[in-house]
């Protein structure tokens, strides 16, 4: 399998990692009866690491549609080399690191994380060009 496929295969994983956590800490905050229901009032605000969480969830669907397109766009035009291997590793090791620092508010550095996972998505969409 192509280092690339894995590197989507293991986004994959994370990505729903990621909606397990900001779902449980949401019910853990809200309550299952919340969570079970229509939802058709305004939720309470999250508390912290629930809203952190949430929102690094949504980050990560916010690139990851970009990089599952470049990853397979390459695969399909049989245009991998080491670069997208590279660029894919990139984005999947940022992301995998962006999920804690955002959890535990740390500013910048989760800032340089995400922007690296950027760069590695264009490793893999300069590919293709």
């Amino acid at each position: 399998m192509a280092i690339e496929l894995k590197m989507l295969v293991w986004s994959i994983a994370l990505g729903l990692v990621q909606i397990a956590l900001a779902a449980t800490f949401a019910t853990l905050q809200r309550g299952l009866k919340w969570n079970a229901g229509p939802r058709d009032g305004i939720a309470p605000p999250l508390k912290p690491l629930a809203g952190r969480l949430d929102r690094a969830s949504r980050n990560f669907l916010e690139t990851f549609v970009f990089f599952a397109t470049a990853v397979l766009a390459v695969l399909l035009m049989q245009k991998a080399d080491a670069q997208t291997a590279l660029g894919a590793q990139v984005y999947f090791g940022a992301r995998l690191a962006y999920l804690p620092l955002y959890a535990a508010g740390v500013p910048y550095l989760r800032t340089l994380v995400w922007a690296v996972s950027i760069a590695g998505l264009l490793m893999v969409l300069a590919g293709l060009f």
